[in-house]
Order: C-alpha cells, then structure tokens, then sequence
C-alpha cells in the first residue's frame, strides 16, 4: 500500500483535490469527481492510503497563485500521472502549451508523428489526470470549438479565459499556431 498527501484547494471553480506522493504532483481533480481520483488511485498503485496535508511539498500555494493569476506558478511542477506510454506522450506534449494557447488534437497528433491519431490524443487527453498543471483544457477542436473536458465545458470555458484565450460562444477567437 502506498501513502499518498492530499489537500483540498478552494478555487473559484470550486474545489480541487490534490494528491502529491514523494513531492510529485500525482492527482489534481475538482473534488466534484471523487470518482476520477478513486479510479485513478486504484488502476495506478491497487491500493492507496490518503493522508489530509496543508500544503503538501507547496504544491497547494501554487496551485492558488495561478487561480490568482500567476500563470508561471504551475510551470515545472513535478507530476507524474501514469498512464501507457502513448498517454505519457501526450501529457508531455501538453505540457508543451504556454499558457493563453491553445492547440488541437490533431496538432498534437501531427507532434507524435501520426496525423490520424486525433482521436486517441483526445482519449488520452481525458484521461489525464493532472488537470491544469498538464493543461488538457488548452486542447480544442479542429475547427476552433470546446470540447470535452473532465471538469466540465464551463470550467474549460473559465480556464481559457482566465489565461487570456478570446471566447465567443463555444469557439476560440483566434487560434494559435504552437507547432509550426
């Protein structure tokens, strides 16, 4: 059984759970979903055991800077969220997107060297589960529109405006061009 360090961030998206284990950041979900982070917790380690910290490894203050509005807070957190190798490639490359750009899954598909693998990219991107730090929310359809997020299309929504990304409706304004 291992020991993992979880903490409770209010947000004005309401809360996220942290989880952290050795100073990684391994779990960070709106506490909303408990389900997500069970499921998580039990695929990648069987059995676990959360123990409630304040501020774990200042994981959780940097978490609450970036609600604040430092972007670079969150840049170069440790995380480890698992996954195959074809997932870890992803969430790499998502790690990738500097804050107030935003990609689509076939720009990622095109990263990885498979152009027609948008669909997995977009399977693995739901999966993530260290949302924000690896920003899954700054991937967007082809055409410009939102779509999926774990947390919920308004919380998309709020994230990418929070980071400066113009929304009209269910689009993105102007799409950057990150990879080429």
């Amino acid at each position: 059984m291992i020991s993992v360090l979880s903490d409770r961030i209010e947000t004005p998206l309401g809360p996220l759970l942290l989880l952290a284990r050795d100073g990684v950041l391994i779990g960070l979900e709106f506490d909303d979903q408990p389900w997500r982070v069970a499921r998580d917790l039990r695929i990648r380690f069987g059995s676990s055991e959360r123990f409630p910290a304040d501020n774990p490894h200042g994981l959780s203050d940097r978490i609450r800077a970036y609600f604040a509005g430092d972007f670079k807070a969150i840049e170069n957190i440790p995380s480890d969220g698992g996954g195959t190798e074809f997932q870890r490639r992803v969430w790499a490359e998502l790690k990738l997107i500097p804050c107030g750009v935003t990609v689509s899954y076939g720009d990622i598909a095109k990263r990885l060297g498979d152009p027609t693998a948008s669909r997995a990219v977009g399977l693995a991107n739901g999966r993530n589960p260290v949302s924000i730090v690896v920003p899954c929310h700054r991937v967007i359809g082809a055409n410009g529109t939102l779509t999926g997020y774990g947390g919920g299309l308004p919380r998309k929504k709020w994230l990418l405006a929070h980071e400066g990304i113009l929304i009209s409706g269910d689009r993105i304004g102007k799409q950057h061009d990150l990879f080429n």
